[in-house]
């Protein structure tokens, strides 16, 4: 039986693949589990709860990420992912046991499920954390501290401030946080935990929906793993412009990347973008051609472990973060790189 103040996680999985992003949060819940140990002696139980049909091979990998227990639901009618039996499943295995904190991937089913489950519980929902954390929280109205808190933190009015979120009064406190915001942690085979069978109590609406067909569209994009990438913005002035990223990264090895100026322009798709409306990255390398440096561009590139930028405007946000700057037109900067590059490989 898992304890009252334990963190659980949502393990997403499709086709018997656990979404990366329900991964890095197990590890995020064991780095929060571990801090409360230490501050209050007490280490919280993290807990992934696992859905599908014929997936208890997977509840080891959710283990050997830092898991205690799995609560795991085998059953057919979860074998594809449906709002109403998904849903039902969590908020019964809640109710039953309170949990303390409750995390969900910020992906389109983790988005779907994720509000539903807090409006069923009648609790609160912060939506698309880039952090987590664990504190005291002071109550000044109630003259109160609250313990061992959850710190919900996510940028708010358009990313140009970051608010922290806490929910001292309802129980669990639920997040979901966007994919590649948390560090993915490395398995430990030898790590060991309980797996719990758990047998859904379905109720006839929960069907109202039936899946006839499905179509699956593999994304050709990966730049969540890309170690280069070379990212265009507004300073692009054309799709000729574009281009030269498209030739330089492709010399590098690397993906090419954009801000939401680029995409929005026309001169490469949605799943191009980085950013806080688009892909969280942390590649070895970033150039940032033609981009400023917004915010909202910064939250999903500034852990990259180098940063390249280009710009024409000495004052711009983005050589405030950048290891290496250079100030000119990206139509004349972009091809000396390509040529030198290009001598070089001879």
């Amino acid at each position: 039986m898992t304890s009252a103040n334990s963190i659980w996680v949502f393990i997403e999985q499709t086709e018997g693949h656990i979404a990366d992003v329900s991964l890095e949060l197990v590890g995020k819940a064991r780095e929060l589990a571990d801090g409360i140990g230490k501050a209050s002696g007490t280490t919280p139980e993290v807990v992934g709860l696992l859905l599908g049909h014929n997936i208890e091979p997977l509840a080891e990998s959710v283990i050997a990420r830092g898991a205690d227990r799995v609560l795991l639901a085998d059953h057919p009618e979860l074998d594809l992912y449906r709002t109403l039996p998904y849903a039902r499943v969590a908020i019964d295995e809640i109710r039953r046991l309170a949990p303390e904190i409750f995390l969900i991937g910020g992906t389109p089913n983790g988005r779907d499920i994720a509000p539903r489950v807090a409006s069923a519980l009648r609790c609160g929902l912060t939506a698309d954390c880039t952090d987590l954390t664990v504190g005291d929280y002071y109550a000044k109205k109630e003259d109160k501290t609250y313990k061992n808190l959850l710190f919900q933190i996510r940028p708010a009015f358009g990313g140009n401030l970051i608010a922290t979120i806490v929910n001292p009064n309802t129980r669990p406190q639920m997040a979901t946080v966007r994919e590649g915001v948390m560090r993915m942690p490395a398995a430990d085979p030898s790590r060991t935990g309980v797996v719990e069978k758990i047998v859904p109590a379905f109720e006839l609406g929960d069907f109202a929906l039936e899946v006839l067909s499905r179509q699956v569209r593999k994304s050709t994009v990966k730049l969540k793993d890309a170690p280069i990438i070379v990212a265009g913005g507004a300073g692009v002035a054309n799709a000729e412009e574009f281009d030269l990223l498209r030739e330089l990264a492709n010399l590098l090895g690397g993906e090419v990347g954009a801000s939401r100026a680029a995409v929005d322009a026309g001169f490469i798709g949605r799943e191009h973008q980085v950013g806080q409306t688009g892909t969280t990255v942390r590649p070895r390398l970033y150039i940032a051609a033609g981009i400023s440096g917004a915010i909202q561009h910064r939250a999903g590139m500034d852990q990259s472990s180098k940063i390249i930028a280009i710009n024409s405007d000495p004052s711009a946000p983005m050589f405030q973060i950048a290891h290496y700057r250079i100030v000119g037109d990206l139509a004349e900067v972009l091809p000396m790189i390509i040529k030198t590059l290009r001598e070089r490989a001879i």
